[in-house]
């Protein structure tokens, strides 16, 4: 699983519970991997379609800092399907985990279309010496 960005827990996430608020979390989530699909499909034009069954583990509290994991499960035709794992940056604690989140393509029109990518790329291999 490659971590790739961190939020620091702060009062305006918390719930009643004075723990982190799962909807506050989920938003994190799912803003993480649009722009993940974005920069690997190289299209600003991404959507959430599908996220499969969401698992707490256990929660955060003010001042934690949280780390969003992604993994490429598989490159569709017009979709990549990520799993997601947020972790407690200094317990690695696991908060949550989505075992499979459809992220689709979409044209100008809003319609899914073909992406035509088959393995993750990084900016590095995409620049031209």
């Amino acid at each position: 699983m490659r971590f790739h960005t961190r939020k620091w827990v702060k009062p305006e996430d918390l719930n009643p519970n004075s723990t982190l608020f799962g909807g506050r979390l989920l938003a994190w989530i799912d803003e993480e991997l649009a722009l993940y699909s974005v920069i690997q499909l190289q299209n600003n034009k991404i959507v959430t379609k599908h996220m499969s069954e969401i698992d707490f583990v256990s929660s955060a509290k003010q001042g934690d800092i949280v780390e969003i994991g992604i993994d490429v499960i598989k490159f569709g035709n017009t979709s990549l399907i990520l799993k997601c794992q947020v972790r407690n940056m200094m317990t690695r604690d696991i908060i949550i985990t989505i075992d499979s989140i459809t992220m689709v393509n979409l044209d100008v029109n809003g319609k899914p279309t073909p992406h035509g990518k088959t393995k993750i790329e990084y900016v590095k291999d995409r620049i031209n010496d």
